[in-house]
């Protein structure tokens, strides 16, 4: 049976608490839910994302662990065994690990709060995204309720250094921390909530960017 050519998301922050894991077990789920076979890879040594696969049990997406250097060959065989959506999930403060999954993406998302030492954190995955000419966008993620003028600021903060700006952000919403904590999705738990609806409004985005890809 031939390897099906599947889509990659990588999601990558050199920032602790960014909300990788959060925006990469959301994404995946949707991708499930759009009739796609998904999968999380979580290179994150910590990996969040395989506990937040036990609390959730048999129910896609998929999640396996990969060191960086056996991440090419986890996509592989996750291919070979039908998975056309995979989400890699990334460490923080590892810049291996975030190479590797630039370097195997169609696509990246840069989560990002709104503050000054978050920001910082963005040059280094940027100069990841241009050595690797991988299309790349800045997701702004905990954006506090009528903080129009902070993300504002964010968002020329990213430009700045040549970042791209997904249109879509997502607030600080407590639906994202609930309901990954018994292994769901915002969209699961409260389905009618503004984090459900903010979810639903970036998948729309991400399937349109990657019909651009080809």
């Amino acid at each position: 049976m031939p390897a099906t050519t599947a889509k990659v998301i990588a999601i990558a922050s050199q920032k602790g608490g960014s909300g990788k894991t959060t925006l990469a077990v959301h994404i995946a789920t949707k991708a499930a839910q759009a009739g796609f076979e998904s999968c999380v890879v979580d290179t994150d040594p910590q990996a969040t994302a395989a506990s937040w696969s036990d609390w959730r049990g048999d129910f896609l997406p998929v999640v396996v662990t990969s060191p960086p250097a056996r991440l090419a060959r986890t996509i592989t065989s996750a291919q070979k065994n039908g998975v056309d959506f995979v989400v890699i999930d990334t460490p923080p403060h590892a810049d291996a690990a975030a190479r590797e999954a630039i370097k195997a993406a169609d696509l990246v998302l840069i989560p990002t709060k709104p503050r000054a030492f978050d920001l910082a954190a963005l040059e280094p995955v940027a100069d990841l995204v241009t050595y690797a000419n991988t299309p790349a966008f800045v997701v702004l993620n905990s954006v506090p309720a009528g903080a129009t003028v902070l993300a504002g600021e964010a968002q020329e903060a990213a430009k700045d250094i040549g970042l791209k700006i997904c249109p879509v952000q997502l607030g600080d919403r407590a639906a994202f921390h609930r309901s990954s904590a018994k292994g769901e999705t915002a969209s699961e738990s409260e389905p009618d909530g503004k984090a459900a609806k903010e979810i639903d409004k970036l998948w729309k985005w991400l399937s349109k960017e990657l019909k651009k890809i080809g």
